[in-house]
């Protein structure tokens, strides 16, 4: 056991001992008359490591003063408990060169009473650790109480951190936490704006992850178990009757608001549930209904089925304008000629796309953009307001085909040429499968090289387009006497603009022509058994098979 020196300056290292004054080891004021607040007692500290000898000679700093140690005898035996560590030896002038830098205290804490006290190694002072002599004294194991298990609250706040971020007031309430833990009062869970802001953000992709549709579904859910049955009109009206218009695209929603707005049904509720318990009734297409006011909601649904209630525009493929005009007068009981008045005035603000040409050689501007199809048209509604939807639909087949990129591929000028041909097979094609062998026909009489033709097209469609008629019919002295631009007969090439409303499958067939040589066709039945030839020989043939059915 080493021993520490009996000489001046044997007193154990303190917090304000040389190693922590400003001036090295040197000139530092010595800790004696300081009183202790253990009133006497000494400190107890773990018994330090073995050290070496002090030197015997006066250290500096402590005024050559004898600090006496507890047992009186001026030096201080020390346990060899703690075995096994470095000794570190200080010597006069410095440590040990062979020793390990010791662990130095660090410089008192003014706020900490107990910091400015001497300290005192007790070696020879009993160990209150865990006896009933410490204080505070230990607990009992049967009074401890076990350690607190984690609060759920923490794997839900973690569990939302990646929805609501992470802030400094976050960093602050899990640090007022833990000390309430520690403290043994952290039993009141902490509500976390984090559980609040992702509570918020699931609400919000529920609502717009469900769309519009599923809102409305579970708005009549909640509408029934709220408030119970809908409210509803009884019966299949008053008599009174009225036109709604049906837009394209409309669910159950639309078309039940629709219908309350008009006095037809007395809830769109009612109407969803009617509709919903109606099988086919999903299958309501967009249109111009004829219903009654003040109608179960029920009878709604099973009119809306029946395809008599539609007040609807019906234009036929390779159908000609004057004729939608005629339907359209009918549909909204105007006289006759109202529409086709409003067509000429109106022509160029009804949407027609930028390539469509309005010459003064052009019959109609509008012939080949009313496209195919049903459209809403009932009494109260304008005749620009109809043709508008068959021009914008137009427009939108005709973007979707890229007419103006197919045009030049085919040996034409632009789109509405393209539309022109259309026209043309849809007016002489009578069958689907004559469609391709037709176009063929219109392109190879069309080349500069056609020497059979020399670039007339010959069609009777129209000369008749020009008439208004459709007579096959047609004497050579009658049709070359006339000399209009529509007459092929006298002016080659296309005539000034479509004859007709071409239909998809012509349009198609327009696109995509055989490439067998066909450049003759005869009607050899005169409706709609028509064949083709690749040259003038088989079409005398075909013409001479034709006269024989006509009687000529």
């Amino acid at each position: 056991m080493t021993e520490y020196g009996r000489g001046q300056g044997s007193e154990p290292w303190h917090p304000e001992d040389p190693l922590y004054g400003d001036g090295g080891w040197g000139g530092q004021q010595t800790h004696a008359g300081r009183q202790s607040p253990y009133d006497g007692q000494p400190q107890h500290y773990p018994q330090a490591p073995q050290y070496g000898e002090w030197s015997h000679e006066q250290q500096p700093g402590y005024e050559g003063q004898q600090q006496p140690y507890p047992d009186g005898s001026g030096q201080q035996q020390y346990d060899q408990r703690f075995h096994g560590q470095t000794q570190q030896q200080f010597h006069q002038g410095g440590w040990d060169a062979t020793g390990t830098h010791g662990h130095v205290p660090y410089a008192a804490d003014p706020g900490d009473p107990y910091g400015q006290q001497p300290v005192a190694y007790g070696g020879e002072q009993p160990d209150f650790y865990g006896t009933e002599d410490a204080y505070p004294p230990p607990v009992p194991p049967a009074r401890r109480r076990p350690d607190p298990e984690p609060e759920p609250e923490a794997a839900a706040e973690e569990e939302h951190a990646v929805l609501a971020g992470d802030g400094e007031e976050d960093d602050e309430e899990h640090e007022l936490q833990g000390r309430r833990e520690r403290r043994g009062k952290g039993k009141k869970p902490v509500k976390s704006k984090k559980r609040r802001t992702g509570c918020a953000c699931m609400v919000v992709v529920l609502v717009f992850g469900g769309g519009l549709g599923g809102v409305g579904y579970f708005g009549y859910k909640f509408y029934q178990n709220r408030f119970g049955t809908a409210p509803d009109f009884a019966g299949d009206g008053n008599g009174e009757q009225v036109t709604v218009e049906i837009p394209k695209g409309a669910g159950g929603w639309e078309i039940g608001r629709r219908l309350k707005e008009a006095g037809v049904v007395k809830s769109a509720e009612a109407f969803v549930h009617a509709q919903t318990s109606t099988p086919g009734a999903d299958g309501i297409q967009a249109g111009a209904y004829l219903l009654k006011k003040e109608m179960s909601a029920a009878s709604a649904v099973r009119l809306m089925m029946d395809p008599r209630s539609q007040n609807s525009v019906v234009v036929t493929p390779g159908e000609r304008n004057s004729g939608v005009y005629a339907a359209i007068d009918k549909k909204l009981e105007l006289s006759a000629g109202s529409t086709k008045k409003v067509a000429d005035k109106q022509y160029k603000s009804l949407g027609l796309p930028a390539w469509a040409r309005s010459s003064s050689e052009v019959k109609d501007p509008l012939e080949g953009f009313l496209f195919p199809g049903t459209y809403p048209a009932a009494k109260g509604m304008k005749p620009e307001a109809i043709l508008k939807q068959m021009v914008t639909q137009a427009k939108q087949k005709y973007a979707a085909y890229g007419l103006t990129e197919k045009a030049k591929a085919l040996g034409l000028d632009n789109a509405f040429q393209l539309v022109t041909v259309g026209s043309l097979v849809q007016a002489e094609g009578k069958t689907h499968e004559d469609f391709r062998k037709m176009a063929e026909v219109v392109y190879n009489r069309l080349k500069p090289t056609n020497t059979e033709t020399n670039r007339l097209l010959q069609f009777d469609s129209t000369y008749n387009y020009l008439k208004g008629t459709s007579n096959i019919h047609i004497s050579e002295k009658e049709i070359n006497s006339n000399p209009s631009p529509y007459n092929t007969y006298r002016h080659p090439g296309l005539p000034p603009g479509p004859i007709g409303n071409p239909g998809e499958d012509a349009l198609k067939a327009t696109l995509n022509p055989t490439h067998d040589g066909w450049i003759y066709f005869v009607a050899t039945d005169g409706t709609n058994n028509t064949e083709f030839a690749k040259t003038y020989a088989e079409f005398l043939e075909l013409k001479d098979k034709f006269n024989a059915n006509a009687g000529n």
